[in-house]
Parts: structure tokens; C-alpha cells; sequence
């Protein structure tokens, strides 16, 4: 495996700059003074621009840093210098449909504070040891409200896959018994 792309910290911040939902997969920053030093450093560059329509692509400490904004929330993927791009953009792009989709249209502060355990299985899905796993919103969006249903909802309110996965739990608890 000569090259895959990575990804060195995936964050979410709010307006003011402030953690909501962050993940870091290489020891560039290795405490985490060293981290709440780069989000506001990456915060105060970029919170001048307007990356609300599309993602901007910056270079910061030697990193490529791909963002975009929305009402409340700043998306933030960093890369190393020679990562690709279009491949930090397509993972940023990922991550926010997924984030949108999640938090049905609402993508702001309040709702997803409510809602980070899905965030934070979102970014699991998306990445893992800084290796890009998934970066269609769609399946993303799927894996993790498979993995957040709530087992004991009524199967009518469980789409068919969800309740044959039910079923066939409470099948095997039965067959073990």
C-alpha cells in the first residue's frame, strides 16, 4: 500500500470558534492545549471568508485545510501538505451532507450539541486512524442511524432492514437461551 488518502483532524466548531465535535488522528498536536491553540488559529484565518455556498481551501502551518460554514457551524478537514485536495474536500463535503441529513436540515449549535452522538458516529464512519473510510453522505447517514436505533422502538417505526436486524437479535437471544 504505497499511498491512501488521510486525514489529520476533522473538526466542527461553533461561531465563536468553540469545540463542538472534534477528532484528531495524528500526534502534530499532542496535547491538547496544542489543539485548542490550532482551532483558534484556524478559526481567526478563516472566519473573515465566506465559505457558505462553497468549500475553501487554504494552506495553514504547513497543512491543507478545506472548510465551510453554516448558520452556526464551521466544518473544518485538514490534511499534510501533500494530500490531495479534491480528496479533502470530497471528505469535508461527506461529513456535512451526512451532518445535514442527521440532523434533518437543521445543521445548527443547538441541534447538533443534542445530537453528537450521531456526530461523533458520523466521524467514526468517515475516518478511522486518520485513513478515509466512506465519504458518500447517504451510506454515512444510513450506518449510523442503523447503529443508533433504538432497539426497543416499535417495528413500526423501524424501516424493514432495521426490523429484520431486530428480529434476527431476538431470534439468536432466543436460540442461545
Amino acid at each position: 500500500m504505497d499511498y491512501c488518502p488521510s486525514v489529520k483532524n476533522v473538526l466542527l466548531l461553533d461561531s465563536e470558534g468553540k469545540r463542538v465535535a472534534v477528532k484528531y488522528y495524528t500526534d502534530d498536536w499532542p496535547t491538547n492545549a496544542a489543539k485548542e491553540a490550532y482551532e483558534k488559529a484556524i478559526f481567526a484565518k478563516t472566519q473573515k471568508t465566506n465559505a457558505r455556498t462553497e468549500a475553501e481551501i487554504t494552506m495553514f502551518e504547513n497543512n491543507i485545510v478545506v472548510y465551510k460554514f453554516v448558520q452556526d457551524l464551521h466544518f473544518f478537514v485538514t490534511g499534510s501538505e501533500e494530500e490531495n485536495e479534491l480528496i479533502l474536500a470530497t471528505v469535508l463535503q461527506g461529513f456535512f451532507d451526512a451532518v445535514g441529513i442527521l440532523l434533518r436540515g437543521m445543521v445548527e449549535k443547538s441541534e447538533a450539541l443534542d445530537n453528537l452522538d450521531l456526530i461523533l458516529l458520523c466521524l467514526d464512519e468517515i475516518v478511522d486512524g486518520g485513513i478515509v473510510l466512506e465519504t458518500d453522505a447517504n451510506v454515512i447517514a444510513g450506518k449510523v442511524a442503523s447503529n443508533s436505533l433504538d432497539a426497543a422502538a416499535p417495528l413500526t417505526e423501524q424501516t424493514i432492514s432495521q426490523a429484520f436486524a431486530t428480529a434476527r437479535e431476538h431470534l439468536t437471544r432466543s436460540l442461545l437461551k
